[in-house]
């Protein structure tokens, strides 16, 4: 898992990071029997080929000027074509993706048959982890579910250095500069990504128009789903970039609804550890401001919930 806040540096404690990072993921558990795309159910997309209009809210800078950071979220109505954005200088900003890039490496992974299906067990490659519970054999559902990384390093290896450009390249993925270490680039840079990058790109993943197969693309949309809330479903990744000097935090995803399709990328600084879970609460906070989601209220006292 891979901009610092000078004003707060501090390292944190392994164990701690574990219960604040990882844990933060782990509660987010893919539910891997899938759901036919609700973008296929119902409605058109406006011509993509344009820039998406744009709409700014500064007001809802106060989500992150009360903790001390500097952050941004971009929300993208597909079927509207339109980007909804806090702090738009931010938002088109390019940063390390972190662990959000498990996205792409898991479609290329599958594309590339380094992994042939969602029950293939993976190596994590033996040796000492950053985190004890990366340090065993897994398939990728539960890989992406813990953010395992060294599992994620041993598939870029396998795909190999050619490969994966060829793949970032054909997706268009952010800059699409992977430097010399293939293992490493997505932690470390040089790969960078902008919010509304992020947005656009999984808006095609959820749409299945990315130039993969529908196979692997299904499969990846599976990895991704977090949970059904009512008629939507809520599909997300993490990524915390701690590595080089980096500290900064993602939480990218979209909703599926009745006909409706949102992509949405938070981005914030993570100077201090226990900032880790805002990445949630904020990004849920803004899903619910536009009527993406329930807000947190109405999901307390039982909205979607037993689905």
């Amino acid at each position: 898992m891979t901009s610092a806040d000078p004003r707060a540096r501090t390292l944190p404690d392994p164990s701690r990071r574990r219960y604040l990072g990882l844990a933060g993921s782990a509660v987010l558990v893919p539910l891997c029997h899938g759901l036919p795309s609700a973008w296929a159910a119902g409605g058109k997309p406006a011509d993509t080929r344009q820039a998406p209009a744009r709409e700014s809210r500064p007001d809802l800078m106060s989500h992150f000027t009360r903790l001390g950071v500097d952050g941004t979220f971009a929300l993208y109505d597909v079927g509207a074509h339109r980007l909804v954005l806090v702090d738009d200088k931010r938002a088109d900003t390019r940063m390390v993706p972190a662990s959000t890039y498990k996205i792409p490496n898991s479609l290329i992974a599958l594309e590339t048959g380094v992994v042939k299906d969602l029950e293939q067990v993976l190596p994590y490659g033996g040796g000492p982890a950053r985190f004890k519970q990366w340090e065993r054999d897994m398939a990728m559902p539960e890989a992406i579910r813990v953010s395992n990384v060294p599992i994620y390093q041993g598939i870029a290896r396998r795909v190999g250095m050619a490969r994966m450009q060829q793949w970032v390249d054909r997706l268009d993925y952010g800059n699409r500069r992977l430097g010399t270490q293939v293992d490493q680039f997505w932690l470390r840079g040089p790969l960078e990504i902008s919010a509304v990058e992020q947005t656009r790109f999984l808006a095609r993943l959820a749409r299945g128009t990315l130039p993969a197969s529908q196979r692997s693309q299904q499969w990846v949309r599976e990895i991704c789903r977090v949970e059904t809330v009512g008629d939507r479903a809520l599909y997300a990744k993490t990524g915390w970039a701690m590595d080089a000097g980096l500290n900064h935090g993602w939480w990218v995803g979209w909703v599926e609804g009745p006909g409706t399709l949102h992509t949405f990328a938070l981005n914030m600084d993570l100077p201090r550890e226990e900032l880790a879970p805002h990445r949630f609460s904020i990004a849920r906070a803004m899903l619910a401001e536009f009527g993406v989601l329930p807000s947190p209220d109405l999901r307390e006292r039982g909205w979607g919930r037993g689905q």
